[in-house]
């Protein structure tokens, strides 16, 4: 009894630290997963709470179960209309990215560490895939909005490569088990079965899921989660027992219910996403106290080698190869190169190899742990610096800080409950809520003022720091931003030194434009509009895209789908920044 109540007060403590690391790490741009994994090693037996720990079966249940809802949770985060701009990329980056980063990282490591280079892949494939939900997180903490092109391809990207990884590892493992000393075709054939079932297994077992979410009643709105979890979690080890990949079922189940309109999904997604920060903060801890520090010394010399071939070599190659076909800007690219941080994943898999009682066992788990530490020291400390130095930010919408709230009404479309703080600078301010020039579906429904709630008839003309509450949809929140700008806090974010003081139709003719601003244009921009001239040059454009022609910068200010709606002019342009 003593031991049981011993190790919830730990259990605890440990959480509770890490909870409250947090905050600070956020302030100091710190990576999170940093924090766990160090407060994991100071209560090990290394540390100042010397515990002892060892148990490699109980770490590896619980790090699969944690990566299942970490990928669920994954899916059901990602915005299906990112697919438009990132998808193909994130998939060749998840495959043949991986494939690529997994030889030449195989190849350094079997060549610092004097081993086989079977054994050497097996630590490229170890360390293959990235971890950029933790980038994601030093990205926001730090206020920054990236380019859609360049978010949406990291974010598929994090979702789509685990599944590679796990493959490639347990492929290795088992031949080098069975004293195979060359690769098999044989791996082509499982790798199909693996990914072909994972994939029909998560897009089935996913729908059924929203079916019967939306099909079942419940009194209490707190068993919509835990329907949402179980589910995930059912597809996940059912698509294992059938010889597919779990991972990637889990993923894609995940994502078909972000996809659909749900009973209680804000409900849903509140609840995985601090799961997903629990099983984050589980795993790491564990790993921590798995890991012995100081027999990491003897490899930090070959270790530190392998690191800087994998982020300087391995991962720059894999993204210029993958992202040939598309046109990303070379700071596009290098920036998708750095952004290769290493995070559970390689540790979770490092112990196949433990597992399977391979014969250098613990020289896998302890390289791809030392990898994962300066991974995230290297790395994680400079993403966001690299964001701005690259340019590749671009001005936040005010509705990605505002207070939203998803309305679940039967039969409706999407609405929300949005709150928009009125500024001093706002063109909002000194308007009456009934003046206000609001899209055809948005409508006031309170204001609160000095903490008291007033009706939007009798409260007179907008004042500063009143907060005005609004019924929407997400298709109002681009209008409705326009009516609540403020004046930035970043000076280079500000949208007229951005995006140019002068805003254009797309449809504008480019002959005429050409005539009025003196550009020489080729025929075939002349003949068309500014719309085709950017998507000429870019295909699938996306805000912040700009295009400099003579003394003019044109600058993709405002999209729909896949039409751009407004474009900035720069009559004196320069980069931002």
């Amino acid at each position: 009894m003593d031991f049981t109540n011993q190790l919830i007060l730990l259990t605890g403590a440990l959480f509770l630290l890490s909870v409250l690391a947090s905050a600070i790490s956020a302030r100091l741009g710190l990576p999170l997963l940093l924090v766990f994994l160090a407060l994991g090693m100071l209560a090990g037996e290394d540390g100042p709470g010397g515990i002892q720990f060892n148990d490699v079966q109980t770490t590896y249940l619980i790090g699969t179960v944690a990566l299942a809802v970490i990928l669920f949770n994954g899916g059901l985060c990602t915005d299906v209309g990112s697919f438009r701009v990132g998808l193909w990329p994130a998939l060749w980056l998840a495959t043949v990215g991986v494939v690529v980063t997994a030889a030449l990282t195989g190849l350094a490591a079997a060549w610092f560490l004097r081993l086989y280079w079977l054994e050497g892949m097996l630590i490229g494939a170890i360390v293959g895939s990235t971890d950029a939900a933790a980038v994601f997180a030093i990205l926001h903490s730090r206020g920054l909005q990236l380019k859609q092109r360049v978010d949406a391809t990291l974010q598929i990207e994090s979702g789509a490569n685990d599944p590679m990884a796990v493959f490639l590892t347990i492929a290795l493992v088992e031949l080098l088990a069975a004293g195979s000393t060359q690769l098999e075709w044989t791996i082509a054939v499982r790798f199909v079965q693996q990914m072909g079932i994972g994939a029909v297994a998560g897009l089935g077992g996913g729908w059924i899921l929203a079916w019967l979410i939306n099909r079942i009643t419940f009194i209490n709105p707190g068993f919509y989660p835990l329907l949402a979890l179980s589910g995930g979690l059912l597809i996940f080890g059912a698509t294992a027992v059938a010889g597919g990949s779990g991972y990637l079922a889990a993923y894609f189940a995940g994502l078909v219910l972000g996809s659909r309109r749900l009973q209680g999904a804000d409900n849903i997604r509140r609840f995985h996403d601090g799961l997903a920060w629990l099983s984050q903060i589980s795993m790491f801890l564990i790993m921590g106290l798995l890991v012995t520090p100081h027999q990491l010394l003897p490899l930090a010399a070959p270790s530190l080698l392998i690191t800087g071939t994998l982020i300087l070599v391995a991962r720059p190659v894999a993204v210029a190869l993958c992202l040939l076909p598309f046109r990303f800007a070379w700071r596009e690219q290098l920036f998708i190169g750095w952004v290769g941080l290493r995070g559970a994943v390689p540790i979770i898999l490092a112990m196949f190899p433990w597992l399977a009682g391979l014969e250098h066992y613990r020289l896998y788990f302890d390289v791809a742990f030392f990898m994962v530490l300066l991974s995230l020291v290297i790395q994680g400390w400079t993403v966001a610096p690299a964001a701005r130095l690259l340019k590749l930010e671009i001005p936040p919408p005010i509705s990605a800080l505002v207070q939203r709230v998803r309305l679940d009404l039967p039969g409706q479309p999407d609405y929300e409950l949005v709150s928009y703080r009125v500024m001093a600078d706002s063109p909002a301010a000194g308007c009456a809520p009934r003046d206000l020039l609001l899209p055809e579906t948005a409508r006031p429904a309170a204001v609160v003022r000095g903490g008291r709630v007033r009706e939007c008839g009798d409260c007179g003309p907008l004042r500063a720091d009143d907060h005005l509450y609004l019924f929407a949809q997400v298709a109002d929140l681009p209008a409705l931003d326009q009516l609540f700008a403020t004046a930035p806090a970043v000076p280079r974010l500000d949208t007229g030194r951005f995006f140019g003081e002068l805003a254009l139709n797309a449809d504008a003719d480019m002959a005429e434009l050409g005539r009025l601003y003196g550009l020489t244009l080729d025929p075939v921009d002349a003949a068309g509009t500014l719309e085709h001239c950017l998507k000429r040059r870019f295909g699938r454009p996306v805000v912040g895209d700009r295009v400099r022609l003579g003394p003019v910068e044109f600058v993709v200010r405002e999209m729909q789908g896949e039409r751009i709606v407004r474009v900035g002019l720069k009559l004196s342009p320069d980069e931002p920044g």
